[in-house]
């Protein structure tokens, strides 16, 4: 059996990795296709290097550009690939333009495609990602499935439930597999913090592209680093973006925020594992900090993962962090939300969906 796995951007590295080793050890050909829809060192190489990644199988090298843009060019590169390549199964993960491509290019091409991380819905069409999920959905073989939600999404949109897999997390595997190694960082201590500090991730539009939802949301962050110290990892993008708008200044001159370049899974794992509370726009790190029992703060109005909420210690805060205080005064008094790791997220997902693909040849 001959597998190919279409990655492209960062959360894709850390889903595509596991199903690699799963794939490995059950003696399966793998192969991974980086589109480069991320291509920034920080953004796609150290994941390979950490996350020990072959080279990739092909580079399409498709960078930046509009969502039209990059999709296009991925779903151009990834036709001939597959025509050349013929595989018997490509996997696509995820969310991103990458993805949707994938898909739409391998079942044009009658190959059986399979989505991992299938039916999550935020029921926001204002998210790019939201229809990149419906649209891989709708057109994908077979459907993984990482919490229940998915499932009854799936089957409200007419999936059929034999098609329909619970399988775990597979971005758990990962973490899981490496939290040894991000222990051993010791990024609080690398990057002389308090001991009790927040980690603050922000790359979504609806939070950085708007000036004046920006500026509120800087205002409640402002209120939040005076009460406890925050950390910075900054998205590339983002960084572009508060430049545009001359507010980078503004966060550096608060006296307890600390901004740092983007980081490896190993060291921002790291930085996560000693944090007292994460904030964020981030899916995955909803998920993360679920299965650590760290707890979260997400900064906005909807999730597509509702089970980091009713098991997870995950609060919705709002776009632009309206809700903030009332999510982060708990935790600093000591009564942070009780968590219960999700059915199935035990280190295992990829192992199941290797040998649920094994078994379709049968």
């Amino acid at each position: 059996m001959k597998l190919m796995t279409v990655t492209g951007a960062r959360p894709n590295f850390m889903k595509a990795a596991p199903l690699y080793w799963a794939a490995e050890q059950a003696g399966v050909d793998l192969q991974l296709i980086h589109t480069g829809q991320h291509y920034d060192p920080g953004m796609s190489q150290v994941f390979f290097d950490e996350l020990d990644l072959p080279k990739p199988h092909r580079h399409l090298e498709v960078g930046s550009g509009t969502h039209a843009q990059v999709t296009s060019r991925c779903l151009e590169r990834l036709e001939t690939v597959f025509m050349e390549e013929r595989p018997d199964w490509v996997l696509v993960v995820g969310d991103v333009n990458s993805t949707v491509a994938g898909a739409l290019a391998a079942v044009k091409l009658g190959i059986p495609t399979a989505h991992i991380e299938a039916g999550l819905r935020s029921f926001d069409r204002q998210m790019p990602e939201e229809i990149n999920r419906i649209v891989t959905d709708a057109v994908s073989d077979v459907l993984f499935v990482t919490e229940p939600s998915g499932v009854t999404n799936l089957v409200n949109e007419g999936r059929s439930k034999e098609i329909i897999h619970l399988v775990g997390n597979v971005m758990i595997d990962t973490m899981f597999r490496y939290l040894h190694l991000a222990r051993a960082r010791k990024m609080q201590k690398q990057l002389d913090l308090p001991q009790k500090y927040a980690v603050l991730t922000l790359h979504r539009p609806s939070n950085v592209d708007r000036e004046k939802d920006l500026d509120e949301l800087i205002s409640h962050l402002a209120w939040a680093q005076e009460r406890l110290p925050i950390v910075f990892p900054i998205h590339p993008r983002t960084r572009a973006v508060l430049n545009q708008h001359n507010r980078v200044g503004n966060l550096e001159k608060l006296p307890n925020f600390y901004i740092t370049g983007p980081m490896g899974y190993l060291d921002f794992l790291s930085l996560m594992l000693d944090s007292r509370v994460v904030l964020t726009d981030s899916g995955g790190i909803q998920e993360e900090t679920t299965a650590l029992g760290i707890p979260c703060i997400t900064l906005r109005d909807n999730t597509e993962r509702p089970i980091t909420c009713e098991q997870g210690g995950n609060k919705l805060a709002g776009a632009r962090g309206t809700k903030l205080a009332d999510a982060l005064n708990p935790i600093l008094m000591g009564k942070a939300p009780k968590t219960d790791r999700p059915e199935l997220w035990d280190g295992r997902a990829a192992e199941r969906i290797i040998q649920i693909l094994l078994q379709s040849r049968s």
